[in-house]
């Protein structure tokens, strides 16, 4: 071989370890994000929390993404900050002894109750939440503007929902509005309490309770409501796809914007809410075969700029 070779070998073998030690070292995370899975939905609120935190200045080799089954692997973290996404993530986090604020979403607010009460803990500063839920105030106000004729609210109860069963009422009552409801037991008949409700009701609210609205179930409830002629305002576009006239919900995508926001604060040394907050942007679902057949003309992108606006957003 001719020195020009060895020359030549040896200039490539200093580049590539100048290249290497260009590349980027993964430093300590700052922020460690925790999914229940990687299912588009959470991978969508983890993007979306990523790019917030990095609009912001910090950088994405500052955080670090792990599911639920690979946080064991990754040994021991010592984040400013864990972010729960989804039930299994906010369980396994509950669960630990953390020294460092937890902030859990993507998840109801049923299921962080549920983890509340099977580790022992209470909401705190340290330990808490970004709801999927939307509040009552604004479920009344979208059925004031999108049903101003309404004046009956049906609700059916489960287990999970019954505890804001007064909250309702106090609501509509504020609203002169009035709730007809029912309660559905775990051994009970699910469809005499909703025929008994859409015989008085001017409109079907939906409440997240697995008893109540699930897959076997809510077919029959949207069949049941359609030939009442009573519209559903319910909580997921899936519903509004299967025959809901309106749905009230935040995207994946929006919850991960609203977290990477509570996370910046946490790194400004502002505490999280002691209180759980639901999410303060939203997105509304309309059928418009469902609004025809009603007799409606509705827009979702103009009912969520005046709810907006009704809440004071800029």
């Amino acid at each position: 071989m001719s020195k020009h070779f060895f020359l030549r070998l040896l200039l490539s073998l200093c580049l590539i370890c100048f290249a290497g030690l260009a590349l980027p070292v993964q430093a300590a995370p700052v922020v460690v994000i925790v999914s229940s899975e990687r299912s588009p939905a959470y991978v969508e609120a983890a993007e979306a929390l990523v790019s917030e935190l990095e609009s912001r200045g910090l950088s994405r080799y500052e955080m670090l993404q792990v599911t639920v089954g690979e946080l064991a692997a990754a040994g021991p973290l010592a984040p400013r900050l864990f972010v729960a996404l989804g039930s299994a993530a906010a369980n396994a986090l509950a669960k630990s002894e953390l020294r460092v604020p937890v902030l859990c979403t993507l998840l109801p607010r049923s299921s962080f109750e549920r983890a509340l009460q099977a580790s022992g803990r209470k909401s705190s500063p340290q330990f808490s939440a970004l709801y999927l839920d939307q509040p009552l105030s604004r479920q009344l106000e979208l059925i004031r503007l999108a049903l101003p004729e309404a004046r009956r609210i049906g609700v059916l109860w489960g287990p999970e929902s019954q505890s804001q069963a007064a909250a309702l009422k106090s609501q509509a009552q504020a609203r002169g509005l009035e709730v007809v409801e029912a309660t559905v037991g775990r051994d009970e008949s699910l469809f005499p309490n909703l025929k008994r409700v859409l015989e008085d009701a001017d409109v079907l609210l939906a409440q997240a309770d697995p008893l109540v609205y699930n897959s076997s179930n809510i077919h029959n409830i949207l069949l049941a409501s359609f030939r009442a002629k009573i519209a559903m305002v319910a909580f997921s576009p899936a519903y509004v796809r299967a025959g809901a006239l309106l749905a009230l919900h935040v995207t994946p995508a929006q919850i991960g914007v609203q977290a990477g926001v509570l996370s910046w604060g946490v790194l400004q040394d502002k505490a999280l809410s002691a209180t759980p907050l639901y999410s303060r942007d939203f997105s509304v679902a309309v059928n418009e075969h469902v609004a025809r057949s009603l007799g409606l003309s509705l827009d979702g992108a103009a009912l969520r700029a005046r709810l907006l606006r009704r809440e004071g957003a800029p």
